[in-house]
């Protein structure tokens, strides 16, 4: 399919931090494409430069046919935007915050009110459509600045970390509204660090890190990365180390640990016989299981195998250009 954006070697830097460091990404008309990494990776950046809003050190980029640096208003009337940070009119209600951008995008009197009370419907806000936003908790004026990127239905929609903030049941419910306005011909680029909603909405995952792709393709080629299955062993008060130790050389890879959830996750390609061997060594050495699992590789085990940390952490260096950045936007 053709792309419908098309960035070769963008770089920016933010002072002596480097955020993107020579990126390529090619989104195809009406698909989904999601920018996947940590805090600090670059992943913001990008779609600020693809939004018209920084301007690229170095490369180039294209939406729709138009360059961002060259031409951007033709940019900036086919796509859609959702950042990070609500941009509300507080003293507005949902509904006029909402009709007003779709008066904005050139949409009609009667079709701007449609639109809004069909976005309203899906981000579950219909019932407070009518109340001023300074009324409204975090996640409700959340909500509302995912709805004014929505209500135009453009060309491009560009969602940075869309769903954070969001309760299990309003995520499921944009969910479901992306993938109608796919299938109605929308594009979607969306950055996150939920692996599951890469999982579910993207039919192409790009990971980035450290401002540089290191691995792209669809969620399940990336899975098939990993060889065999995983084991997570759960345990009580043992000491991680030494359960670590214990199970090292049933894997083939070295396991990793989280301490919050005391789980040992053992990449393995003997599947039900690993799993009897690592019951039997942890009962031999008296230390108490709380839950074993054997399971196919997740895109968070692809994400750690590739980088070496969670979607939820990120370098000193990365976190200091994430912060650098919202204070530089072009005019």
């Amino acid at each position: 399919m053709n792309a419908i954006v098309d960035v070769e070697g963008i770089a920016r830097s933010f002072g002596d931090t480097q955020a993107l460091c020579g990126v390529d990404l090619s989104v195809p008309e009406g698909g989904v494409v999601a920018l996947l990494g940590p805090n600090g990776a670059g992943k913001t950046t990008l779609v600020r430069i693809l939004s018209t809003l920084l301007a690229p050190d170095a490369g180039s980029a294209r939406v729709a046919g138009f360059d961002v640096v060259k031409q951007p208003t033709a940019v900036r009337r086919c796509i859609g935007l959702a950042g990070q940070y609500a941009a509300v009119d507080e003293t507005l209600t949902g509904r006029e915050n909402l009709e007003m951008v779709g008066r904005l995008s050139r949409l009609s009197k009667a079709l701007a009110a449609e639109r809004a009370a069909e976005v309203l419907e899906r981000v579950s806000l219909s019932d407070a459509a009518d109340r001023q936003l300074k009324t409204y908790s975090g996640g409700m004026r959340r909500r509302i600045d995912l709805g004014a990127g929505l209500v135009a239905r453009p060309q491009v929609l560009l969602l940075d970390e869309p769903t954070t903030g969001l309760d299990p049941a309003n995520r499921l419910d944009l969910w479901a509204y992306l993938r109608d306005l796919v299938n109605e011909g929308s594009t979607i680029l969306l950055t996150t660090q939920y692996l599951e909603e890469a999982d579910q909405l993207a039919s192409d995952v790009v990971v980035i890190d450290h401002g540089t792709v290191i691995a792209t393709g669809t969620p399940t080629e990336l899975k098939q990365r990993l060889a065999g299955d995983v084991l997570d062993v759960t345990v009580d008060d043992a000491d991680l180390e030494r359960v670590v130790t214990l199970v090292a050389d049933v894997g083939h890879e070295r396991p990793t640990v989280d301490r919050g959830t005391r789980r040992v996750s053992l990449p393995v390609e003997g599947g039900a016989q690993s799993l009897v061997e690592v019951v039997r060594r942890l009962d031999e050495a008296g230390i108490k299981l709380v839950d074993i699992t054997l399971r196919r590789p997740s895109l968070d085990d692809v994400f750690l195998a590739l980088t070496g940390h969670t979607t939820v952490s990120g370098s000193s260096d990365e976190r200091a250009a994430d912060s650098l950045e919202t204070s530089e936007v072009s005019p």
